[in-house]
């Protein structure tokens, strides 16, 4: 049983961490009943002319200015031999509505801690970056339920975020176009309105964010769009000497066909979110000049066959009267051609490795404007990928802010069946949220734990910390061998992750000490902390059976199986598909469950008794 914490006798927990915090001497501020229910009942009972009684004193709010910081300060409270009939309790100063919002989660956050009363203090506080975004890809497989978005957005109101988008490929219900997303159980436009309201009701961007390029595989699976790919059904190209691919990935961007469903797709999109900026995507289009392009690559090069298109879709985007953004990574392997991008063209710069080369990157868009787009680190590694999340996450800020960089968006993919648990990353969510906010300032895990994961044990931030390092040091050799065969780290996934795709005839990734050592690191780790949300123990109980069987798996390779391991072993991979359905449901879509569900099966059947 563990001992309950007295979170009064703690210092202020924040999250993000303000800017500046000054604790005060004298008696607590006592605070009402009404005030206690959260941002909305502070809202309710603040007033903007002082009057008796009053205990929530707002001023200097200009509802057309930009300008999100704010100034909080709590009185002491009155003791028997004071008079402090003239001084109000919490006095909040804002320059506009924004900080105002912000200033109220700070104080609400303030409240959830102390409770009945809260220390004098004075906070005066301001975001690193002016927007503060997160991205949720909900186009591989996991599309969150409406109630699980509608929780989601005032959730992130209260971290200070006030930009958000949702990835799609095929994930929206586009007229004409059943056939691509009929199984996906997609957002409609009436969806899409209704959260982008919510939003704007609590200071949020609702950004459209539509793959125009890339990434289209499940456009070009179905026979009426095939032949707009630039790859043939089948056929293989080379992603990026990574890996080999087959069939269609990116449109072909000489086929007038392709802007025309671009026109159409964002045609239908935009009316239903009026943020003014567009994410057009065309990233990794790297099959570009490997198919239809081919001779157009070979006479003008790829940079001026890639730049020509991305301008189309730019000015389609413009006649809505919307700004374009477009993942910068295939414009930035062609230093020499960024020129002639668009002059409004926003570059979001992205990587997910504690070296991306944010500073690099943003140099070489010297006098263009820039997102910096960190990760959670989450996808590709069942448990997270602590020290990268964090390294990366602190190097984006760094060079964002050296660099001037306008926003911070936080990414959160999905790749092959989004099969890690919203816990997993919801943390890395929310550690971005705190760079974005208070930029290279120290990050407290009991403030995580506390107002990111409502733990008042304050084990969560911590737990998830050391969990997704299970396997750091695997990780660090589990990489492509080096031209020389020395031993590299593994990008993008983790060892847990990788190793448990592969075929048990294949040798293990890394050395056998080091799977030892990682279920030894494990083991400590069964206990799993709880926190507001009553279905975070189970998936919390899941990702560790997980990570648990993926270390016994690759411990058995190389020795023959017998039937009774054999058997084990498909028990519990069946097992671990049942939990991870129940577990989908419990907050996500039907749609793409089973697409999700399938890529055990190859797992399933090398063990089948």
């Amino acid at each position: 049983m563990l001992a309950m914490i007295d979170l009064r006798s703690l210092p202020p927990l924040l999250l993000p961490a303000p800017r500046r915090i000054e604790l005060h001497t004298g008696a607590a501020q006592p605070v009402p009943q009404a005030a206690r229910g959260g941002i909305a009942a502070l809202a309710a009972i603040a007033q903007r002319q002082r009057q008796p009684g009053t205990w929530l004193l707002l001023t200097g709010a200009d509802r057309d200015r930009q300008d999100e910081s704010y100034r909080l300060r709590i009185a002491p409270g009155c003791t028997a031999a004071d008079d402090q009939s003239d001084r109000v309790p919490v006095l909040l100063s804002a320059s506009s509505a924004a900080g105002e919002r912000h200033g109220l989660a700070t104080l609400a956050q303030l409240i959830d801690q102390y409770g009945e009363a809260i220390p004098p203090l004075f906070i005066s506080d301001a975001p690193a970056f002016a927007v503060r975004g997160v991205m949720l890809d909900v186009s591989r497989d996991r599309l969150p339920t409406m109630p699980e978005l509608r929780r989601l957005i005032p959730a992130l109101a209260a971290l200070k975020v006030n930009h958000l988008q949702f990835y799609t490929e095929h994930a929206v219900a586009y007229r004409g176009h059943d056939a691509v997303w009929r199984r996906a159980d997609p957002l409609t436009a009436d969806e899409l309105r209704e959260l982008a309201q919510l939003a704007a009701g609590h200071g949020i961007a609702l950004a459209a964010n539509q793959n125009c390029f890339g990434h289209l595989e499940r456009w070009f699976a179905q026979p009426a769009y095939a032949d707009l790919a630039e790859i043939a059904p089948g056929a293989p190209w080379d992603f990026a000497g990574i890996a080999t691919k087959r069939g269609g990935f990116s449109l072909c961007p000489g086929d007038p066909r392709s802007l025309a469903l671009v026109e159409d797709l964002l045609g239908q999109l935009l009316p239903n979110l009026p943020c003014d900026l567009v994410n057009i995507g065309c990233d990794e289009t790297y099959d570009l000049g490997q198919g239809r392009s081919r001779t157009a690559v070979a006479e003008r090069g790829r940079a001026a066959v890639y730049l020509e298109f991305v301008s189309k879709i730019c000015a389609i985007v413009r006649r809505h009267g919307r700004r374009p953004a477009f993942w910068a990574d295939i414009a930035l392997e062609h230093p020499e051609a960024l020129a002639e991008l668009p002059s409004d063209l926003l570059a979001l710069v992205w990587g997910y490795e504690g070296d991306s080369p944010f500073d690099k990157w943003l140099e070489n868009l010297r006098g263009r404007a820039a997102w910096v787009c960190p990760g959670t680190s989450c996808w590709r590694s069942i448990t997270g990928r602590t020290a990268e999340r964090r390294a990366n996450q602190l190097a984006a800020a760094t060079a964002g802010l050296t660099h001037g960089a306008q926003g911070f968006l936080v990414t959160a993919w999905g790749d092959l069946g989004h099969r890690q648990q919203w816990p997993i990353t919801w943390h890395g969510l929310v550690e971005g949220i705190h760079r974005a906010w208070s930029g290279t300032a120290p990050i407290d895990h009991r403030a995580v734990s506390l107002h990111g994961h409502g733990d008042r044990e304050m084990r969560t931030a911590r737990w998830l910390d050391d969990l997704g390092d299970t396997d750091r040091e695997l990780r660090l050799v589990c990489g492509p061998p080096g031209p020389d065969g020395a031993s590299r780290p593994l990008r993008n996934a983790t060892a847990l992750f990788t190793d448990f795709h592969r075929p048990l005839a294949e040798p293990r990734l890394g050395h056998d000490q080091g799977w030892r050592d990682a279920w030894e690191y494990l083991l400590p780790l069964r206990q799993v902390p709880t926190g507001s949300d009553p279905r975070q123990p189970a998936e919390l109980e899941h990702t560790w059976h997980w990570a648990a069987l993926a270390i016994r798996r690759a411990l058995l390779r190389g020795t023959p199986l017998g039937n009774d391991q054999r058997q084990r072993l498909h028990h519990d991979l069946i097992e671990l598909r049942e939990q991870h359905r129940q577990l989908w449901l419990a907050r996500s879509r039907p749609g793409g469950l089973e697409d999700s569900c399938a890529y055990f099966d190859p797992l399933l059947t090398e063990v089948a008794p």
